[in-house]
């Protein structure tokens, strides 16, 4: 809604602008104008497209991180369904359900949000912390249990600390939009 009225507010000035300089533009005035018209295009058409040419970067660089953060989240639940594997089948389908749950809540609640502009870091994701926190109270019954489980838990930061950069990232896409 902002970009709208932001819109609107340039245009309605950009009208108003062209309004005052067109009934002020008669007899000599008018050829005044005409003799700065074209010593001017050429610095504006500069500066237009270096303003141009800094939002594209910008809007590119956001969109990379937002790629990164979707990736990097993405890897780290894969590595929880990997190493849930070396964990007793009760374990690894419980730790799979709430793995899946954590994506279903993505897409079915976040992405949309994210595309209205209205998701925030507030927003809990609750089977993610949930994962953690089952993993963390698993009893590893050998060395190599032990080992998925300390990796799990570093997979699983790693998901709530790419969540936060994907999130913040539309934040950041939000206030520049």
């Amino acid at each position: 809604m902002d970009n709208r009225r932001c819109l609107a507010a340039t245009y309605l000035l950009t009208a108003s602008i062209y309004w005052v300089v067109t009934t002020l533009a008669v007899n000599d005035r008018a050829r005044a104008f005409k003799a700065l018209s074209p010593g001017m295009l050429s610095p504006l058409g500069i500066l237009f497209a270096l303003l141009v040419g800094f939002i594209a970067v910008e809007v590119w660089s956001n969109f990379d991180k937002a790629k990164a953060a979707v990736a990097t989240e993405a890897s780290a639940l894969r590595a929880v369904v990997v190493l849930a594997g070396t964990f007793p089948e009760e374990q690894k389908t419980h730790i799979y359900a709430l793995v899946d749950r954590h994506i279903e809540e993505a897409v079915n609640e976040v992405w949309p949000a994210m595309a209205h502009h209205r998701a925030t870091l507030s927003n809990v994701p609750t089977a993610l912390i949930e994962t953690l926190y089952y993993t963390l109270g698993l009893e590893p019954a050998d060395a190599s249990q032990r080992i998925a489980q300390s990796e799990m838990v570093k997979a699983i930061r790693t998901a709530l600390d790419a969540r936060r950069q994907r999130i913040g990232c539309q934040r950041i896409y939000c206030r520049q939009g």
